[in-house]
């Protein structure tokens, strides 16, 4: 039982570090310029969080996005606690096994899914500061 405790509480540490991470910076604020390569290319770390005001890191997402997003994350762990119960329970080692790579390719699939909108958020945020093209009059 420890071992999945420790398992699921460096889960929630992922998915709330992969969150910060990935939070949009406001364009509209002066000191939230220059903070995209500062911390070694994760798009400013911490320093997303600390100007956005009371949105926190969903600060982009209207109520009913933030609310999917909530309800997402919710199923996600609930599929992991069930799988996770079923592992501790399993006394066939060949089904015990095949759980555990059941909840390895759900851990996998959830990584991707998360790596792939980090690097969209990555490119939106480049495209929204490079400078826009200086024509002449």
């Amino acid at each position: 039982m420890k071992h999945i405790n420790q398992l699921m509480a460096a889960f929630l540490l992922l998915v709330s570090y992969s969150m910060m991470s990935s939070a949009v910076e406001p364009t509209n604020k002066p000191e939230s310029q220059g903070m995209g390569r500062g911390m070694g290319g994760m798009g400013g770390g911490m320093g997303g969080m600390m100007g956005g005001g009371m949105g926190g890191g969903m600060g982009g997402m209207t109520e009913e996005q933030r609310d999917q997003h909530i309800r997402s994350m919710q199923e996600h762990m609930l599929q992991m606690h069930e799988l996770s119960d079923q592992i501790l329970k399993e006394k066939d080692p060949a089904k015990k096994e095949q759980l555990k790579k059941q909840q390895f390719d759900l851990i996998k699939a959830h990584h991707n899914q998360m790596m792939e909108h980090r690097q969209q958020l990555r490119q939106e945020h480049q495209k929204m500061m490079q400078p826009e093209p200086k024509t002449k009059q």
